[in-house]
């Protein structure tokens, strides 16, 4: 095992306490030992249309069968723009056009140079600066870790692109609010205002988009109070600003909706996606823009072969990926997976919070769609302790749930049943209570 360094993980531990995943089928996970593991997170994130889906699986067999690579530069297959079509189907109307990335991180990298590219087009050229939010999570590159606020995924690597940070939308400790919190919970106000001062701070002059997650994951699942992303939206609107939602996490269905722009009613100029898009299969990511901010670039002058935006990925629009995209969303739709999503989600939601106060250290829980965030109080001297033993001794029970930061996170797939709810988060309250 030496000779892999693996990402986002105590290598040291793992490797003197090695957990393998042979297999998957379904809701579960199946390890080194032939032990079905619920998959409490759907994968990362991504698999809420469970493992193994024959109809994914026959998708990807017949693309590699029929094309398996296809030059990204400067040539086209079918499948892309096909899946471009049935992407723009099911986002916010005027946001129709779509650049496709291999992952999260690579969305989030194209989101902020289209930004960038697009005020210079626009013969403005000082709107270089970005605004993320504090425990914003927009992948690894150094532009996502950049407007990211998730400080131990930047401390690490040294000063990266200028960016600023809004103040995090979390409540505080003790506060259990189910589902999205009212906009006049006393943490909540003025919240979305801080934008202001930064565009007084900063000058709008040089600000070229503001970039959040509809609520953020990695972090936990902080969700927004009520009107806080309106409010960003008017800001934004009457400043110039662009505003990009990353839906890495909350595209395809995990709000119980197509996207969460949809989910909390915000229209944004961008949005990423990644993840769900695939069910996991394969790599793929993009930006999906507004008319006018494609049509920026188009109307730039120059030769028609020249290229419009120097950028893009050798793995952009992958044929294989592309199949298995299309195959997802068919699924997606043919599951009547978002309805699913919203029946279980207030199931969900009373399981998690009947949690509070089985555990002295349990200090808040945060919910929306099949998204749960629990928050623990650190051991002295050790903040990441409690998680991490929480998911060792669920996993040694037989199921899989993420710990990050101070965090317990839960993400079931679409297709869970209630009683595979029941039994995870029952699970999760017996770890809970053996805290010490």
């Amino acid at each position: 095992m030496a000779a892999h360094w693996m990402p986002f993980t105590g290598n040291r531990q793992f490797k003197a306490d090695p957990r393998f995943i042979v297999a998957a089928e379904g809701a579960y996970l199946i390890d080194a030992e032939g032990r079905r593991v619920f998959d409490g997170l759907s994968g990362l994130w991504c698999t809420g249309l469970g493992h193994g889906r024959r109809e994914i699986v026959e998708a990807v067999s017949r693309q590699v069968a029929t094309l398996d690579y296809s030059p990204a530069f400067q040539f086209g297959h079918p499948l892309s723009f096909e899946l471009a079509n049935r992407i723009v189907e099911r986002m916010p109307a005027g946001l129709n056009r779509v650049f496709f990335t291999a992952s999260g991180s690579e969305a989030a990298d194209t989101a902020l140079k289209i930004a960038r590219a697009y005020w210079r087009a626009r013969g403005q050229a000082g709107k270089t600066r970005f605004i993320g939010r504090a425990k914003g999570y927009h992948g690894v590159n150094f532009g996502g870790i950049s407007v990211g606020g998730i400080a131990g995924n930047r401390k690490l690597f040294g000063q990266a692109v200028e960016a600023d940070h809004l103040p995090h939308t979390q409540p505080p400790a003790g506060s259990f609010f189910r589902g999205q919190p009212p906009a006049q919970a006393p943490y909540a106000l003025g919240l979305a205002e801080q934008l202001l001062d930064l565009i007084a701070l900063h000058d709008a002059s040089t600000i070229a988009a503001v970039i959040v997650e509809p609520f953020s994951g990695s972090a936990g699942v902080v969700v927004p109070p009520q009107g806080y992303l309106q409010r960003l939206r008017e800001i934004c609107t009457a400043h110039d600003i662009l505003l990009i939602f990353d839906e890495v996490i909350t595209g395809f269905g995990r709000c119980g909706a197509w996207t969460g722009a949809e989910a909390f009613g915000v229209v944004p100029d961008m949005i990423n996606f990644a993840k769900q898009v695939t069910n996991g299969v394969q790599p793929l990511g993009g930006v999906v823009v507004r008319q006018d901010i494609y049509d920026t670039f188009m109307a730039a002058g120059g030769p028609e072969y020249a290229l419009e935006l120097p950028h893009g990925y050798t793995y952009s629009a992958h044929p294989v990926a592309c199949a298995a995209a299309l195959a997802s969303l068919q699924l997606l739709q043919q599951d009547e997976a978002l309805a699913r999503v919203r029946a279980l989600a207030p199931v969900f939601e009373a399981k998690v919070h009947a949690l509070r106060g089985i555990s002295p250290y349990l200090t808040d829980i945060r919910n929306y769609g099949l998204a749960a965030g629990l928050t623990l109080a650190p051991v002295p001297g050790e903040p990441l302790r409690r998680p991490f033993e929480v998911a060792m001794r669920m996993w040694a029970k037989g199921f899989y749930v993420r710990y990050g930061g101070d965090t317990v996170q839960l993400a079931p797939p679409f297709i869970s049943t209630e009683a595979e709810v029941d039994r995870l988060v029952d699970a999760l309250g017996e770890t809970l209570r053996g805290l010490a």
